[in-house]
């Protein structure tokens, strides 16, 4: 990806956004399926618990840290120089940060519930 003030035309400033979507999207899905999915034949399952309570295994239960760590190779793929690689990464991370949160199961909140006393009077 060449820096945004290299950019001369329409279609060079769609394909870095292309690549930055992309990459995005990569890093959600990489990251997602190491952190909370099983996989074929339970893989991924078997990949956790094999990794254990260690650092890994804490990595494998953190998606914000899992996302900085699947970003790196993602951001140096696509970077351009290491100024770009290091925006990439943490850009990135944070796309698939957002889209994890735009997308995962929320817990219902109780309903409110309020009951007024009697007056006795």
């Amino acid at each position: 990806m060449a820096a945004l003030h290299h950019l001369h035309n329409h279609s060079e400033i769609a394909m870095e956004l292309y690549w930055f979507i992309l990459g995005t999207l990569c890093v959600w899905r990489l990251t997602h399926l190491l952190y909370g999915e099983d996989g074929p034949w339970n893989i991924f399952v078997h990949f956790r618990r094999w990794v254990g309570n260690g650092f890994w295994g804490g990595l494998l239960d953190c998606f914000y840290c899992l996302s900085i760590w699947v970003a790196v190779p993602i951001a140096i793929s696509l970077g351009g120089d290491w100024k770009e690689r290091i925006f990439l990464w943490l850009a990135t991370s944070a796309g698939a940060i957002l889209l994890q949160r735009l997308t995962a199961e929320r817990e219902s909140s109780p309903a409110f519930y309020f009951e007024e006393k009697e007056n006795r009077s």
